[in-house]
């Protein structure tokens, strides 16, 4: 545990101060809020899409290096910790796990281009992240890795922003 706290630590706290900044724009330039909302939306329905991709073959014959991050490769629909309590195999899981990794990239890019005014209603942004985020959360519940816990916790606060939080872009 007090490793994964020392690896995402920093990445927690860039995550908290993007998040507080963005607040910040959305209040005080909405028009330069909305842009960087926008990419963070889009950045993490993009880093979903890691999930299709293989796991990164070690480049030092399995161990990690010395100062480098032990952490497993946590977008592995393979693992996934509800087919290992029902006992079946990764095969079911990992089609609707490609099927929610596509729902996610594309709600989330849709609830970008919303958030940015392009091409998408205004008026569909809230319904827009609210499922973009939980097709994100289903996700990282079904295939939960310590290191997704960041993006559960992003998805929490996005839904927060959509259903009580001080702005919108209507």
């Amino acid at each position: 545990m007090a490793r994964i706290i020392r690896e995402l630590g920093p990445l927690a706290i860039v995550v908290v101060v993007v998040g507080a900044v963005t607040l910040w724009l959305l209040g005080s330039n909405p028009d330069v809020g909305r842009w960087v909302l926008a990419v963070i939306l889009f950045g993490h329905g993009w880093v979903h899409l890691m999930f299709l991709f293989p796991r990164p073959a070690p480049s030092d014959g399995g161990k990690p290096a010395p100062g480098k991050p032990a952490t497993d490769w946590p977008f592995d629909l393979r693992v996934s910790w509800i087919a290992k309590r029902a006992g079946t195999g990764p095969g079911a899981f990992m089609a609707v796990g490609r099927v929610l990794v596509l729902v996610t990239f594309v709600l989330s890019t849709l609830a970008a281009l919303a958030t940015a005014g392009i091409l998408v209603p205004a008026a569909w942004w809230q319904g827009l992240v609210v499922a973009s985020s939980l097709a994100s959360l289903a996700m990282l519940v079904v295939w939960f890795a310590p290191m997704l816990l960041l993006g559960i916790l992003i998805d929490i606060a996005l839904v927060w922003l959509a259903i009580a939080g001080p702005w919108s872009p209507a």
